[in-house]
């Protein structure tokens, strides 16, 4: 029988390849977004869902009960990005943040759960971040939105190996996406003590976004997890320096890795 994946925000960026990617390889995909009649050339269903609202997250999975009978894997991938110095971000924007970043998915992840667990098995993919790992300037509330997720994932992990369900999170890095139209930015404030930096740190990420990596680099990297036992807590994928960062967070006295990233921003 065709597995059953459903995957948020399928209509752009990562998710629209993943999706692609597991509809070319016979997955029953079934993708979300939050304008699904914006999109009529797709090869799989997209039905509506705003991660932000719980109401949308209910009517979602009753609309959904009516087109599936299981399913196997949740990918919990849609997300947003949001910037700003910490000292300045506004708090409203960075809990609406939260709200699509942490507590969307999470709600994804309990009400696909009593599915899953009715089949005696499934899989929980939870796309998170390499800046989930350490606090980026100008992008804390992103990595913290990410981290947040990343952590919840180790403890929901433990707590559902006994019925049969993997949970993994998948760390991309930076890779030629339209997320940055997606992003919430917090203004450059004119006199603002960080207006310099900050301005030349949204140049240098949009930067690394229009030069990163093909997205089926992510979408490969999800059908293997799909298709292998005994998945392990994290992964990422991405540039090399990017995925060395990880490595070296761990290795490095703190000091000097705050130096290495201060460096890197010209703090």
């Amino acid at each position: 029988m065709k597995q059953t994946v459903l995957v948020t925000g399928a209509s752009s960026g990562l998710g629209k390849s993943i999706s692609f990617h597991l509809h070319s390889l016979g997955y029953t995909v079934i993708g979300t977004s939050r304008s699904p009649h914006k999109y009529t050339d797709l090869p799989f269903p997209l039905l509506a869902l705003d991660l932000s609202s719980q109401a949308s997250i209910d009517l979602f999975f009753a609309e959904l009960a009516t087109k599936i009978t299981r399913l196997d894997v949740l990918v919990n991938n849609a997300g947003v990005g949001i910037t700003g110095a910490v000292e300045e971000v506004n708090l409203t924007a960075l809990r609406a943040h939260f709200d699509t970043n942490f507590f969307g998915p999470l709600a994804m992840v309990q009400q696909a759960l009593p599915l899953m667990r009715a089949a005696g098995k499934g899989k929980i993919i939870n796309i998170t971040s390499i800046g989930a790992s350490m606090g980026l300037p100008f992008r804390g509330g992103y990595s913290a939105s990410k981290g947040a997720l990343q952590l919840i994932s180790e403890a929901l992990r433990m707590e559902v190996a006994q019925f049969g369900i993997e949970v993994c999170t998948l760390a991309p890095g930076d890779y030629a996406t339209d997320i940055a139209s997606r992003r919430y930015y917090e203004p450059n404030k004119k006199g603002s003590p960080y207006e310099a930096i900050y301005q030349e740190s949204l140049s240098t990420m949009d930067e690394h976004v229009d030069a990163g990596n093909d997205p089926i680099e992510i979408a490969k990297a999800v059908a293997g997890f799909i298709q292998q036992n005994k998945l392990r807590p994290h992964y990422a994928v991405g540039p090399f320096m990017q995925r060395l960062s990880l490595t070296l967070k761990k290795i490095l006295p703190q000091k000097i890795f705050e130096r290495l990233l201060k460096n890197h921003y010209n703090l």
